[in-house]
């Protein structure tokens, strides 16, 4: 069994008669609909504009916080309805090769995103390959996030495959490993980290690069993809099309990380972001 923590609970409403009416309307079931949310910054600004245009159409649902797996778990096991977001088809590669089979890819997000390790400007290496050898100058460390995440898994066979065993890769938090990337970075030491795209450092930080991968360890690229449990099309048809009709440029997600990291709640972010882009609401409601 795994054990989830209901984080929020979301619905609209209604003032009048009229507004009740309207929200009957619009919602296809009675029952709400479980959205497990990734609480990674990506995800959860992602998720709040989501939710916040569920708002404005009167859809009721629940949102279920959880570890990455356990939320891959639990949405193959239909304890969750939806899940937002994968990143397929490489860093969580190892999540949809056990849970696939019982999970639909209902709607990809965004497009572009990029997993690997990443270094300063000023570290005179440009590949993965060149990380042999210079362990000592790294201190013999990869800098993580948090474990079971899928790009600590994509290092941990990086690490094999390229014979890094030199190299420790060190979980921490997101928080904290980029903490420790810009503690670094202002006294000019090497430094070499897992991270992604979309992601605020780059935003934030000047001079970062993706070290070149030839083995193709993390991928291409991936996909920011919702998904949902197997029937879940069938049982909600209205709110898959809604799904269905939700995207966003990777600009516009690291917008709201950056809001958030500046100390918005991801619902302020999100309001804020759809006040300046209110077509958004209207496309994924069907109502332009």
């Amino acid at each position: 069994m795994v054990i989830l923590a209901i984080a929020v609970s979301g619905c609209t409403d209604t003032q009048d008669d009229t507004g009740e009416a309207e929200a009957a309307e619009t919602s296809t079931t009675t029952e709400k609909v479980k959205i497990g949310v990734v609480q990674w910054d990506d995800s959860r600004a992602a998720s709040a504009v989501f939710t916040q245009i569920l708002d404005e159409g009167g859809y009721e649902y629940e949102i279920v916080s959880a570890d990455l797996g356990g939320l891959y778990q639990a949405t193959a096991q239909g304890d969750l309805d939806v899940l937002i977001h994968a990143w397929l088809p490489a860093t969580q590669a190892p999540y949809w090769e056990k849970y696939g089979d019982d999970l639909n890819k209902a709607q990809v997000v965004a497009s572009g995103a990029k997993c690997g390790l990443v270094v300063p400007e000023y570290v005179p290496i440009d590949t993965i390959d060149e990380l042999k050898g210079n362990a000592s100058k790294f201190d013999n460390q990869i800098g993580g996030i948090e474990p079971g995440a899928g790009i600590m898994q994509n290092t941990e066979s990086c690490i094999a495959d390229y014979d890094l065993e030199e190299y420790e890769l060190y979980s921490s938090s997101t928080v904290g490993m980029t903490t420790e990337l810009q503690d670094k970075i202002d006294n000019e030491e090497w430094v070499v980290v897992t991270l992604w795209r979309p992601h605020w450092s780059f935003a934030r930080i000047d001079g970062l690069k993706f070290l070149e991968d030839s083995q193709g360890v993390y991928g291409e690229s991936d996909d920011l993809i919702i998904l949902t449990r197997t029937g879940f099309e069938e049982d909600n048809p209205e709110f898959y099309q809604l799904i269905q009709n939700f995207e966003m440029d990777l600009s516009d997600i690291e917008s709201l990380m950056i809001a958030i990291d500046e100390g918005k709640t991801p619902d302020e972010a999100a309001a804020e972001w759809l006040a300046e882009n209110p077509e958004k609401a209207d496309e994924v409601l069907g109502t332009q």
